[in-house]
């Protein structure tokens, strides 16, 4: 007999939280999430997000025993300003039964008829900077810090219950040379001097505080023709701010400006901090810290998290400026690998980018939709 049940106290939250934390214990490959941070994005009085939002929590029970979760989510700048009549779930982990997939399920279901909704999709988070997409392939690689790990089951069982795929990205695994691309090095040259532009070098965290505005602001400009496309409010900008700044080296961040000052492009990498979120194992304190620590002073491998040109300079070579700067940093540091963050399928343009770096595709994952 399967139950599912609606939480919504703070230890019931908590035990949503950290079912993964069972389900996977002896998965080699599954990166957990800070449940520090988990706990302050479910909460509607931590998380700003809840301004245009509305989130359900629910776990799934048999013979007494939690087999599942689920978080229903409601965007209603989706909704009522995209006019996507879509009711999202996220947070979805169960045991290999297919009949506590199918309960959890319902419950979105539910939910997406209560508000004359016509579709269901996920796992997605509330918004386009959360996880989303269930793993379809890469069983046997480590999530980052910014996707979800999965066992092969999970996209098995919807697709069993009548589920097709919505939105698909994929992962590359790039190697970097010792040495620069001289054909980089004189495309950059060629690009800054004809567009007049430079690059904006930090020396600390502080100096990035008056830029992440315009960071944000162009990812909403770059990215808004995207089908998962939801655009960035400025409390969100403001929260994501707080919530990754002590994550980011002054040193991992590229921006380019023109010669009026105006940001026009941008960067974002990481060390890659997989291994260390696995040895911290959900907790910053007491000892978490300092594998965060270690792996961003020493580290053979980065992630690509974000990169953002203004379209009036897409397709002009701004790109050749920050892989140079990057392949620098990436020497200095000793990096080898990078693995880039993912990517829409049909975002070919962004694929290309990668073509000189012995791109090798190593993961792939999928939302599904469903008709309600």
């Amino acid at each position: 007999m399967i139950t599912v049940k609606q939480i919504s106290s703070k230890s019931d939250i908590k035990t949503f939280i950290t079912f993964p934390f069972k389900l996977y214990k002896d998965c080699e490959y599954w990166v957990p999430s800070l449940i520090k941070d988990e706990l302050e994005t479910l909460d509607a009085k931590k998380n700003p997000v809840f301004k245009n939002a509305d989130a359900w929590y629910y776990l799934a029970y048999k013979n007494d025993e939690i087999v599942g979760r689920i978080a229903v989510i409601l965007n209603h700048l989706e909704v009522n300003e995209q006019g996507k009549k879509k009711i999202r779930f996220g947070w979805l982990d169960m045991v290999d039964d297919i009949e506590v997939t199918k309960a959890l399920l319902e419950k979105a279901y539910e939910k997406g008829r209560e508000h004359n909704l016509e579709y269901a999709e996920g796992p997605v988070g509330f918004s386009n900077m959360e996880k989303a997409g269930i793993l379809t392939m890469g069983f046997d690689e480590m999530n980052t810090m910014i996707t979800w790990y999965h066992y092969p089951y999970y996209a098995k069982h919807l697709e069993k219950l009548g589920y097709e795929k919505q939105a698909t990205w994929v992962e590359y695994r790039l190697q970097i040379p010792n040495t620069i691309f001289e054909k980089v090095a004189k495309f950059s040259k060629i690009i800054r001097e004809r567009y007049k532009l430079s690059v904006i070098r930090f020396k600390d965290k502080k100096e990035i505080l008056p830029y992440v505005d315009e960071m944000f602001g162009l990812l909403n400009k770059t990215y808004n023709t995207l089908q998962t496309f939801v655009p960035i409010q400025q409390y969100q900008i403001d929260y994501y701010k707080e919530k990754y700044f002590s994550f980011i080296h002054p040193d991992y961040i590229c921006c380019i400006k023109d010669e009026t000052g105006k940001l026009i492009a941008f960067s974002i990498v990481m060390p890659s901090f997989s291994k260390a979120l696995k040895k911290a194992n959900g907790k910053l304190f007491p000892f978490g810290w300092s594998h965060i620590l270690k792996a961003q002073k020493k580290n053979d491998t980065a992630a690509f998290y974000l990169i953002g040109i203004d379209p009036e300079y897409q397709g002009k070579g701004v790109t050749a400026i920050i892989f140079e700067e990057m392949q620098y940093l990436f020497n200095s540091k000793g990096i080898h690998t990078v693995e880039t963050n993912p990517e829409l399928k049909e975002n070919t343009a962004v694929q290309l980018l990668w073509k000189d770096y012995n791109p090798v595709q190593h993961k792939e994952r999928s939302t599904f939709r469903r008709d309600i």
